[in-house]
């Protein structure tokens, strides 16, 4: 059976920093949920963070894998220290893979956990760059195919036959 971990915001909840979903609308998704192929997390919120709560970013010069190592910090946008509430969601996240199978995750691009090709400059000044989120970093580690909400296309032609 197929299992793919997949970011709760994509699929609607109101789980955001802002309170906000990021729903994905698309056919193939509907027809997973069906299959009972999903299972949603949401890392900031598996981490003991709130909704709503500041927006975080990944200090300027690392990614998820420095953070992951300890040498990176997430900060929120008033310069609060929230890295260990995102190590803890991605700590449960890889967890939550490994306990349903899941070989595959299709994550929100930009986030500061689940970003997998971009993530935001580390400045709040909504710029972006290339990089990856702490729970994708772990998810890799672990030997889960990330995918972006983005290349929901790419992830369908590995499932979908």
């Amino acid at each position: 059976m197929t299992a793919i971990l997949v970011s709760a915001c994509l699929l609607g909840q109101k789980v955001r920093y802002d309170g906000a979903a990021k729903t994905l609308t698309d056919a193939r998704l509907s027809r997973w949920a069906q299959n009972g192929w999903l299972h949603p997390i949401c890392p900031e919120l598996l981490g003991g963070l709130s909704v709503p709560r500041l927006p975080a970013e990944i200090e300027p010069g690392h990614d998820g894998a420095s953070v992951l190592s300890g040498q990176g910090r997430i900060l929120d946008l008033q310069g609060g220290d929230v890295t260990d509430a995102f190590l803890q969601g991605a700590k449960i996240a890889v967890d939550h893979a490994r306990k349903h199978g899941c070989k595959f995750a299709l994550l929100t691009e930009a986030s500061p956990s689940c970003g997998s090709r971009v993530i935001y400059s580390g400045h709040h000044d909504g710029e972006r760059r290339a990089g990856m989120g702490v729970v994708t970093a772990a998810l890799t580690q672990a030997g889960v195919q990330v995918f972006s909400s983005e290349q929901i296309e790419e992830l369908a032609s590995l499932i979908d036959t």
